[in-house]
């Protein structure tokens, strides 16, 4: 029987309060650099529940990110409001009817939400227009500072809110977003204890799964483990996005896991498993990725592909600090990955000329990492001014920005067999001399290789906060039935001497 070593804990409020004088401390700095008066309201509209198409089955609820950082309200039909002039914060609940109590439970009055979110005030949402211009204490009609902006993850927009009786406002769509993303860049220590729980619940996680799997099992089977597990002793109601459990050649297909291909193949004897999974714990996320042979023991390619990786992974986190430019770390994480796959007879030639001709690409399509948060993808990667590269897998990069201290960002190289990038590689008059046809054919049906951590960058560094086996000896031992973390004695013979 599972158990863990974990118990969820209590999220304080303050996380929340800290988050909201944050905004209005950058909101306020930026409006005096401007020459604008400081006065008007952030103004924002949480997340309304939605139903399954026309039916009457309610989708399970998660919050709005931008409204979950600054109000920490799990409840749907919120509104909140901001005083910049003054730091008050203000809560507009829904007015629900008399038969919600018999539905849906206890309808709560509104010092409920006041105790709970530890507000200035909550008030309901038919009182938005009375209470604002009541409090408003500026020249002319008062301003509301509305969340409208590109995701540069998505390139959808933030929907700015929505309410009877808008027209009686000034509205600026233009201030709000850029700042109060920049805000969400750095955590706090309260934000980074909770993405280090989520880190914990779903490294051990991890672990759980990686030691049950046997050949002949469904992908599905895989991610109910995970799921089971972040939930039953994580506390953990939603995941941080749909699991990636890739298989055999399915491990070549980077996000694995959707409608039309859910997880649902059976693995055999020999194949590599890349599991992309991580658990969220009051809005914030984990995002770990584990690969490991099925049968628990790396046959000699296995080791190539996934030795290249670690030693990227490895090499990019030691590499970490302040000041340091992910895109340069993205090219040393490409670099490294071809001079294990040259060692390995894979590619031939010289390294530099294959990074000129962007082979990296072709093995890695996908960016380093990303910025990780509320979102699994967390905003800010490309703040105005800051164009994305154009260039074959440096197009994908989710940032290319310089490291800062507080920032939470995953190490995720990975190496990959993908038909639709090698046979052009394979055919194109500058790439073709860079592979051996002889060597490459082995691995056509090989799938690939990620390996992907969450870390935060220090003053003088960077701390790894996910915990699971990354040598091929932990891997092989824990899957052999070994306990995770590993006793100190232990060592890579497997025979547990000193």
């Amino acid at each position: 029987m599972a158990s863990s070593n974990f118990t969820p804990p209590e999220v304080p409020m303050e996380l929340y309060a800290i988050n909201r004088e944050k905004l209005v401390k950058n909101l306020r700095q930026h409006l005096s650099d401007a020459g604008r008066p400081l006065h008007g309201f952030v103004f924002l509209q949480g997340g309304e529940e939605k139903t399954r198409y026309c039916t009457d089955h309610t989708e399970l609820f998660r919050q709005e990110s931008y409204f979950a950082y600054l109000f920490g309200v799990t409840e749907p039909g919120f509104y909140g409001a901001i005083d910049i002039s003054t730091g008050k914060s203000t809560l507009f609940a829904p007015r629900l009817p008399e038969n919600y109590a018999v539905w849906l439970g206890e309808i709560k009055p509104a010092s409920f939400f006041k105790e709970r979110y530890i507000v200035n005030a909550v008030c309901y949402t038919d009182e938005i227009v009375k209470v604002l211009q009541d409090e408003y204490q500026g020249p002319g009609q008062p301003l509301l500072f509305l969340l409208h902006g590109l995701n540069t993850d998505s390139d959808n927009f933030s929907k700015p809110a929505e309410f009877e009786g808008k027209e009686k406002f000034e509205v600026d769509l233009t201030t709000l977003h850029p700042v109060l993303t920049e805000c969400r860049v750095l955590k706090s220590h309260l934000e980074l204890a909770v993405i280090q729980y989520a880190n914990d619940i779903s490294s051990e996680a991890h672990v759980e799964v990686m030691r049950r799997t046997t050949v002949g099992m469904k992908e599905y089977q895989l991610e109910s483990m995970f799921l089971h597990h972040t939930y039953m002793y994580g506390g953990c109601r939603h995941s941080s996005y749909t699991c990636i459990c890739a298989t055999g050649g399915n491990s070549a297909v980077l996000h694995y896991g959707h409608a039309a291909a859910p997880n649902d193949r059976t693995f055999e004897d020999g194949e590599m498993a890349l599991l992309d999974m991580g658990a969220e714990y009051n809005f914030y996320g984990s995002d770990i990725t584990c690969s490991f042979p099925v049968n628990g023991k790396f046959t000699s390619d296995q080791l190539l592909i996934y030795n290249a990786v670690l030693e990227a992974h490895n090499v990019v986190i030691s590499t970490l600090k302040p000041g340091i430019s992910w895109l340069d770390m993205h090219k040393l994480a490409e670099k490294t990955i071809l001079k294990s796959l040259k060692k390995g007879g894979i590619i031939i030639g010289d390294v530099d000329e294959m990074m000129a001709e962007r082979i990296g690409a072709v093995f890695m399509p996908h960016g380093l990492g990303h910025l990780l948060g509320i979102d699994t993808h967390d905003p800010g990667g490309y703040p105005k001014g800051m164009e994305r590269p154009k260039e074959p897998g440096l197009r994908s990069l989710r940032t290319i920005r310089q490291l800062q201290d507080g920032m939470v960002i995953t190490v995720e190289p990975g190496c990959y067999f993908i038909d639709a990038l090698l046979v052009p590689a394979l055919e194109g008059s500058n790439t073709s001399k860079f592979f051996n046809r002889e060597v490459i054919g082995r691995f056509t049906s090989f799938g690939g290789v990620r390996i992907e951590s969450d870390v935060y960058v220090t003053a003088d560094g960077c701390k790894n906060m996910s915990n699971v086996p990354r040598e091929t000896w932990e891997i092989e031992a824990v899957m052999a039935g070994t306990p995770w973390p590993l006793e100190k004695t232990f060592n890579s013979s497997g025979n547990g001497g000193l």
